[in-house]
């Protein structure tokens, strides 16, 4: 087996200073603008059974945008990329939902490595 020797070598202080000052400066652009913070609502806070309830959805443009919708016994996703002017629409198929259950909508928007999250919900008419 061949036997490495390593010499460690102090860096003089000056040269210490210069890599910290431009490590970040090396790692890459500069930040990107953080993302615009979310905002979700539904069409209709409490639909009848077999309609349709829209989320809709106000963030950035061109973002892409995840909801889920936690009913009683099932949760549904489903994905969106918000248009030119940061709105998205997410329709919602109410069929058999357990009546006057409030169904949470967690809604995920993602721009890079940016993401921000927002809420809303719908109860199901008895």
């Amino acid at each position: 087996m061949k036997r490495a020797i390593i010499v460690l070598a102090a860096i003089p202080a000056a040269a210490a200073i210069t890599l910290a000052v431009a490590g970040p400066a090396l790692a890459g652009p500069a930040a990107t603008a953080a993302l615009k913070s979310c905002t979700a609502s539904v069409s209709n806070s409490h639909p009848a059974d077999y309609t349709t309830t829209d989320v809709k959805v106000r963030t950035a443009a061109a973002v892409e945008v995840f909801t889920v919708a936690h009913y009683k016994t099932v949760n549904r996703a489903y994905f969106a990329v918000a248009g030119s002017g940061g709105r998205a629409t997410v329709g919602y198929y109410v069929s058999g939902a357990t009546p006057g259950y409030r169904v949470v909508v967690d809604v995920t928007v993602v721009s890079g490595h940016q993401a921000n999250s927002c809420s809303t919900s719908f109860t199901p008419k008895s």
